[in-house]
């Protein structure tokens, strides 16, 4: 299997937004991901890879630490924020920093579409009608949703396609104006047209904002990364810049992933 990667100017900024050192989780006693390390840039895009259960999805949980909401669950180790401890920060305080967007698209149900962008605003106590007016306006232009929705926005969320409720979703995430964003396998409810379009939105955003990817279609990764996580097992294989992994892996579990020989 050949995997098709995409050339496009590296990012500008090099700053490490998010370091991780022996990262360890799990749900009860066996550990769900162990001794994981990794940095990650400013405004770029890391996708991590790998086969179902390898811990890709807890391991960005633990960033923002929605891990937490789950019973059971314990994370250890280090994982910094522009140096601050995540494990350590108002939970609260951390997801205006670090938003989510997760697999399948899930607006409030019972509000309306403008409602469902300002929510994190108005949790966050603004009350200013004419900021959060515009912040939902700024962030549906980010998630080239505005022009669909514009003529709409009391209408209900769950009137919409799952492709633009996947995108109210990423206007939702970016009113609060976060420092990364998270995205766990953001397109594979969603057909290929509106896949296009979040990995069109996800290259535009990565001048804005640092985005961390989970996603089992290796193309896509090739496709919307600058660098890539290859997991297996709970553990961080191997990273590097996408173009290297995908062509010249330095690992043999990598390589064997990569062509199709397991995953």
């Amino acid at each position: 299997m050949q995997t098709l990667i995409i050339e496009r100017p590296a990012a500008l900024e090099t700053k490490t937004v998010i370091s991780v050192a022996d990262l360890r989780a799990g749900y009860g006693a066996p550990e769900t991901i162990r001794g994981v390390a990794m940095t990650v840039s400013e405004n770029s895009v890391t996708a991590i890879i790998g086969p179902s259960g390898c811990g890709k999805s807890t391991l960005i949980r633990c960033l923002n630490r929605m891990h937490e909401n789950i019973p059971g669950a314990w994370c250890r180790g280090t994982a910094l924020l522009d140096g601050a401890d995540i494990l350590a920060m108002d939970p609260v305080v951390l997801r205006r920093h670090v938003g989510m967007v997760f697999q399948r698209p899930n607006p409030f149900p019972t509000m309306s579409i403008g409602e469902n962008v300002a929510a994190g605003l108005t949790l966050a106590g603004v009350s200013d009608r004419e900021l959060i007016r515009r912040r939902v306006e700024e962030s549906l232009r980010m998630a080239a949703l505005w022009d669909e929705v514009k003529d709409r926005l009391s209408a209900p969320a769950t009137g919409l396609s799952g492709g633009q409720q996947q995108r109210l979703c990423i206007a939702r995430a970016l009113a609060v104006e976060p420092r990364v964003l998270l995205l766990d396998e953001p397109c594979s409810a969603l057909d290929p047209i509106a896949t296009a379009r979040i990995e069109e939105l996800i290259l535009e955003l990565r001048s804005r904002l640092t985005i961390v990817i989970v996603t089992h279609n290796m193309q896509q990764a090739a496709r919307v990364s600058d660098r890539t996580v290859f997991m297996l097992m709970g553990e961080m294989v191997e990273s590097g810049p996408t173009r290297d992994l995908f062509t010249r892996p330095k690992d043999k579990r990598t390589e064997d992933y990569i062509t199709g020989r397991f995953g």
